[in-house]
């Protein structure tokens, strides 16, 4: 759903405001030999999450940088370009945002606009033959996500969602954990993750957001329960409820709960709320043993601890900090650019969660956008 500029710098202006892990889990360096040369990328709105982890992720880089930025603020551009020593000549703001096809120096685009923006601005950037990753959810429609799936296919560029728990160390230990068989046939899985949303924020407008905490953090949970088992869902049940009658969830649902059982018999259950702090973590439940993950979303901080008959108990904390994540995440976007590679969580895989996310909607009774 496209906005107005108006709509969409009221909506920015009110939500603006060394490792002990092992070698492989940390920041990758270049190889020896010639190192290829970074992937610039420029910065699609000036927000929180660009500002604050995506942007610090790509200057303690060896394959990403900043190289260009588009914000409706030039005040706000022209200090975030100072501090990265962006040329204002690739400053942009969103009406000449397609002149960006004439910039060699961005090699591609990282969107982190309020959801129902993704689907333009990925459109308009693979139009301008840039590779695009973007933010989750990848669009608030499966319309508008099939739409950037097939831009960027016609342009022959990449797109990325930008799932970074796929990309995570500890994450992957969880899954390689079950691959490897440690836990045994796995029989269910429970996951859960919300916050306490404050009025004004723009995650309350349907319009903006494409719906509450399900697109927001609960999509978490799907994303997670997919990637454990491997697996798509062959069946779900959901419900949705507004409890706090304060005007917040006039547009948005409140609070989401669903089940999803799985090809192999897997059985998962998930919870997403804006209602109440519930730090975001799953529990992985096989004949051998059990996988609990808390915090298992989280920017920093994550935890993993498992039991497993015969074996020692496992509990590994992962003491990476904040940016950490997004390296991971923007570097594996930059190598799939230079070694022509399709990106593990490539548009296809967005729109699978989109598909998913509005069945929930559908038999949940909610309206979406």
């Amino acid at each position: 759903m496209n906005l107005t500029r108006r709509e969409f710098t009221r909506a920015i202006g009110v939500s603006a405001a060394a490792s002990s892990l092992t070698p492989a889990a940390r920041i990758p360096t270049q190889s020896a030999g010639t190192p290829q040369p970074k992937v610039g990328y420029c910065i699609v709105g000036l927000g929180r999450i660009s500002m604050d982890h995506f942007m610090p992720a790509c200057r303690i880089s060896q394959r990403s940088q900043v190289t260009a930025l588009v914000s409706g603020h030039r005040e706000k551009a022209e200090k975030m370009a100072a501090q990265y020593n962006v040329p204002s000549k690739n400053i942009y703001s969103y009406e000449n945002y397609n002149q960006i096809a004439d910039n060699k120096d961005i090699d591609a685009v990282y969107i982190a606009l309020p959801n129902s923006m993704h689907a333009e601005y990925t459109i308009r950037a693979a139009n301008a033959e840039k590779h695009v990753l973007c933010e989750k959810p990848m669009a608030t429609t499966v319309k508008d996500s099939q739409a950037m799936i097939d831009a960027c296919k016609a342009a022959n560029k990449k797109l990325m969602i930008a799932y970074r728990c796929q990309y995570e160390p500890t994450n992957l230990r969880a899954v390689q954990l079950i691959r490897d068989g440690k836990l045994g046939t796995i029989q269910a899985i429970e996951s859960a993750n919300g916050f306490k949303e404050h009025a004004g924020e723009w995650r309350l407008s349907r319009k903006l957001a494409g719906g509450g905490p399900l697109m927001d953090v609960g999509i978490y949970s799907m994303n997670a329960c997919r990637y454990l088992t491997g697996e798509e869902p062959v069946h779900i049940a959901a419900y949705a409820s507004v409890i706090d009658r304060d005007g917040r969830f006039n547009e948005v649902e409140e609070n989401v709960s669903w089940t999803m059982k799985f090809p192999s018999g897997v059985v998962a259950s998930c919870n997403t709320t804006y209602g109440a702090e519930m730090p975001g973590f799953f529990r992985v439940h096989g004949s051998k043993g059990m996988i609990h993950m808390e915090p298992a979303f989280a920017y920093q901080g994550l935890h993993l601890k498992a039991q497993i008959q015969g074996e020692p108990f496992i509990d590994e904390p992962n003491n990476q900090k904040d940016p950490y994540q997004f390296v991971l995440e923007a570097d594996d976007f930059a190598q799939c650019i230079r070694q022509n590679r399709e990106p593990k969580a490539n548009g296809e895989e967005g729109l699978r969660d989109m598909q998913w996310m509005a069945e929930i909607y559908k038999l949940a009774g909610v309206k979406q956008a």
